[in-house]
């Protein structure tokens, strides 16, 4: 099924609505841009949407951390104190103080509107993941939800290779049942003004719940583009290649490592991996039973400026992930001007296009290790198709990622859901 994007909004509904300042609502559980993950990346949106409109941002506050509030001066911060839990990951990829949260917001609101506050939109940033329910339904405020991610399911001939994790990474499976039966959180979706979604797959997840007004656009976002370096390796007959990501099955090292084996004549091809965890030892051994370990060096983890330079010194990052809801290497690499080869599978599948990669498909470890072989033996042989997509990476980042991009398409959904309720009324 085709979707609609947040740049089609943009071409086609923005209505010119803002003759002032918006007054918007938004809804993070975690938003803090001295952490990582979700909650750097609702720090990023808010920090965005602040330049262009008058934010009120509902969160937690975590104990140790810097105020929020101190972090967005501009933004009208209330916060609710964050409860500490034993297992961090856990409550990391569960929210387990989600349900503090929502009841939180829903009590803050009540006294709100009770006293005479107006909110044009409502947007709920995070959860990414398709399994909270939002605490706006019932206040009357038009509210939109996303970017959503997540719930994608492990291709089942990966499933055998990937038994070794954590037994509560299996709750996601539980997912699409709610989808299907929770009242509360299909409610959430069936009465959203706009769901944003970061690719297609979220679409089709949500397709039994008629949420009609679902849109495509990233979560993810940079500052800035990197200088585009001079690429010498490539003048020279030698391929390099970076992957990089945390030391889990599913972002696809092992069938880089595999598909090397397949490429033993091709001396110029070389591989860096960043990134550390158990996944890395087992690559490590795999790599040397192979007979490549030559040819791949396994860096562990890095510091983040050691990982820029491997991006400037690179030629193709490959990144074969078959289970990655975003992707945010992926950006950080098209920031570099690097052409991308990854899978056909969720966000990098979205994201990447001819004009700044190569996309395979992701079946089974032994179909896409010979695809990679494949794949990278052909652009090998036409090295300088790469220099083009250099250009092309850096387009696709600049125009879909630059956070100053980013929320000008975000304010113009706004003003579509205006739009559409100002039609409601008339009508």
């Amino acid at each position: 099924m085709t979707y609609t994007t947040l740049n089609d909004l943009y071409l086609s509904e923005s209505s010119g609505l803002r003759s002032r300042r918006l007054d918007l609502l938004l809804l993070a559980p975690n938003c803090d841009g001295t952490d990582v993950g979700e909650a750097w990346r609702a720090y990023k949106w808010v920090e965005a949407l602040a330049s262009h409109a008058n934010v009120t941002l509902l969160t937690m506050q975590r104990q140790g951390r810097t105020s929020v509030a101190f972090q967005l001066p501009n933004v009208e911060v209330v916060t609710m104190p964050e409860p500490s839990f034993v297992n961090e990951r856990l409550n990391a990829m569960l929210k387990i103080s989600y349900v503090k949260y929502f009841s939180f917001v829903r009590t803050w609101l009540q006294d709100a509107l009770a006293q005479g506050r107006q909110f044009d939109v409502g947007h709920q940033i995070t959860p990414a993941a398709l399994r909270y329910p939002t605490p706006f339904l019932g206040f009357g405020i038009p509210y939109i939800l996303g970017p959503m991610a997540g719930s994608l399911k492990t291709p089942k001939g990966f499933i055998r290779e990937c038994n070794g994790a954590p037994w509560y990474t299996k709750l996601r499976d539980l997912d699409t049942v709610r989808l299907r039966y929770d009242p509360l959180l299909r409610r959430s979706f069936r009465e959203a003004a706009m769901v944003i979604g970061v690719a297609p797959y979220v679409g089709d997840l949500l397709s039994g719940i008629n949420a009609d007004n679902f849109v495509i656009h990233g979560e993810l976002g940079i500052d800035d583009l990197a200088p585009l370096p001079i690429q010498r390796s490539i003048a020279i007959g030698r391929l390099k290649l970076l992957h990089v990501g945390r030391g889990v099955r599913t972002k696809g090292l092992r069938d880089i490592v595999r598909a090397m084996a397949a490429l033993k004549d091709l001396k110029g091809i070389t591989l860096d991996s960043a990134g550390a965890g158990a996944e890395i030892e087992i690559c490590r051994k795999e790599a040397k039973l192979l007979g490549v370990s030559d040819r791949i060096t396994f860096h562990g983890h890095l510091s983040r400026e050691e990982i820029e330079q491997l991006y400037a010194a690179s030629d193709l990052f490959v990144f074969p992930s078959f289970r990655e809801p975003s992707g945010r290497v992926i950006s950080e690499a098209l920031r570099w001007g690097l052409p991308i080869l990854t899978t056909k599978v969720g966000g990098p599948g979205a994201i990447v296009d001819s004009t700044c990669g190569f996309k395979v498909a992701a079946d089974n470890p032994d179909q896409l290790s010979t695809d990679l072989s494949n794949s990278l033996r052909e652009i090998y042989q036409h090295v300088f198709w790469l220099i083009p997509m250099r250009i092309g990476a850096r387009n696709k980042v600049g125009k879909d990622g630059l956070w100053k991009n980013k929320a000008q398409l975000m304010l113009n959904a706004y003003d579509a859901v205006l739009q559409k309720q100002l039609s409601k009324g008339a009508a």
